[in-house]
């Protein structure tokens, strides 16, 4: 061992208060993006330029939903404590909901499922403002898949 230090320990995977479920959203939105390319991509062709953009756009849409329930599973596990629940009793099944959306879409290339899964990261973003008593707005997002997303109403300092 290069380094005699005490084994660190901490009870989040992130400094307490600072969460925000905007990495989940846009992950989400690059899922439905990378889908979007896929259904691009002619399934008849063979050759190695194509073969290579599948591969590429395939791995990088796993990397993209594994990132979605990762960011949401953080959230959920280290910030929701007993009040948060209390307030918002379905964050469970949300939460499951999300995680088997985002299966689906590492196990498939369905539009209808990706964009089901931004809508899922959207509600549980809703929520989590809420538990902060912030007001959320949708917008579209300025790139695409250009779908609606929840942006907290940030009010001036």
């Amino acid at each position: 061992m290069i380094f005699r230090m005490p084994i660190a320990q901490a009870h989040c995977d992130i400094p307490c208060k600072i969460y925000d479920p905007m990495l989940a959203q846009v992950a989400a939105l690059s899922v439905a993006r990378l889908v979007d390319l896929l259904l691009e991509i002619d399934p008849g062709s063979t050759s190695m330029q194509s073969q290579n953009q599948l591969a590429r756009l395939v791995q990088e849409k796993e990397v993209q939903a594994r990132n979605v329930k990762s960011e949401v599973n953080i959230i959920w596990g280290d910030y929701f404590k007993a009040p948060q629940i209390e307030q918002h009793p379905g964050i469970h099944e949300l939460v499951h909901s999300i995680m088997m959306c985002g299966s689906k879409c590492k196990q498939g290339v369905d539009q209808s499922e990706a964009t089901r899964l931004v809508e899922l990261v959207n509600n549980f973003a809703d929520v989590f403002w809420q538990t902060k008593g912030v007001d959320t707005k949708r917008v579209v997002a300025p790139y695409p898949p250009a779908l609606p997303i929840v942006q907290p109403i940030l009010v001036d300092a």
